[in-house]
């Protein structure tokens, strides 16, 4: 189990990036979503020590990861958003340099390296040089090293961010395979990627939590709160301006926009559709999103 309690992180002695977030993480997948400035990347700082937290505390199955030090750093597995890699170091080299930082074995780190390249599907450019490499493979490098020495934490931070839906169709499942019996926190703007894989969501704003549960539980907020209008070209303007709209699309006759309101949309022809979980952040968020004219 890791417990957060009562921890808060202020910049400047005033500005709160978290505000005495409390919860209890055990294993299994979750997923933190929020807008920009919501607190999600101090969070992740701060569980893996690479930030102080103002005050609270973390504890890793009842015993302060303060005091832990060391040890407890060895437990989390960390795949930060920036890829800061070193461009002259082959793949296989960079995993070997991670595994001797992280103190695996010569023979421990032989046999995870080679799995986690196939896993990570770059076995055929594991002797090329990282600065030529993709946005894409960065990613699933950052996870790689992640996954080294069989953490019993894992933080990702946007993994699949650059990646085509194949690759993020595998990283998913991959997600998913190791979370059987690791706590996996995963920051992502893909609510796709958790929606389907985490067995709670975390809502941040403001360094706060201000709804958690299963996805399924969290959609149920919005049952029959959630419309799809048909409608021609000429009334969209119109239906986006009326309603909070979370998707439009077409096809050869008609525009079909998907709309949340408390009352149903009785001056168009509409259906009731089922709630995801971008609804729900459209729900939560919408006046945190920003929107391009």
């Amino acid at each position: 189990m890791l417990d957060i309690k009562n921890l808060t992180k202020c910049y400047n002695g005033k500005v709160k990036a978290l505000d005495n977030f409390t919860y209890s993480f055990s294993e299994g997948v979750y997923g933190l979503l929020g807008p920009n400035g919501s607190g999600k990347s101090t969070l992740m700082n701060v569980i893996t020590d690479n930030l102080n937290s103002t005050s609270g505390t973390i504890l890793y199955d009842n015993k302060s990861t303060t005091d832990m030090g060391k040890e407890f750093r060895k437990l989390i597995g960390y795949m930060p958003q920036q890829q800061g890699l070193y461009p002259n170091f082959t793949l296989n080299r960079f995993l070997y340099y991670m595994a001797a930082l992280k103190g695996l074995s010569k023979k421990d780190a032989v046999e995870q390296i080679q799995k986690l390249i196939k896993t990570v599907n770059l076995e055929d450019v594991k002797d090329k040089p990282l600065g030529s490499f993709s946005g894409g493979m960065k990613q699933r490098v950052l996870i790689a090293q992640a996954l080294l020495g069989n953490p019993k934490i894992i933080i990702l931070d946007e993994p699949t961010a650059g990646l085509d839906p194949k690759e993020r169709i595998r990283i998913r499942n991959l997600i998913s395979e190791v979370a059987f019996n690791k706590i996996v926190i995963i920051a992502t703007h893909v609510v796709s990627d958790i929606e389907f894989i985490a067995k709670d969501i975390l809502l941040l704003k403001k360094g706060e939590i201000i709804a958690s549960d299963s996805p399924h539980k969290l959609c149920e907020v919005l049952n029959n709160q959630v419309y799809e209008i048909t409608s021609d070209i000429s009334n969209v303007k119109n239906i986006c301006k009326k309603f909070k709209v979370s998707n439009i699309s077409r096809d050869e006759k008609n525009v079909y926009i998907r709309v949340i309101s408390e009352t149903a949309p009785d001056d168009y022809e509409y259906i009731t559709v089922k709630p995801t979980l971008e609804d729900i952040y459209l729900h939560y968020f919408d006046e945190d999103l920003i929107y391009e004219n």
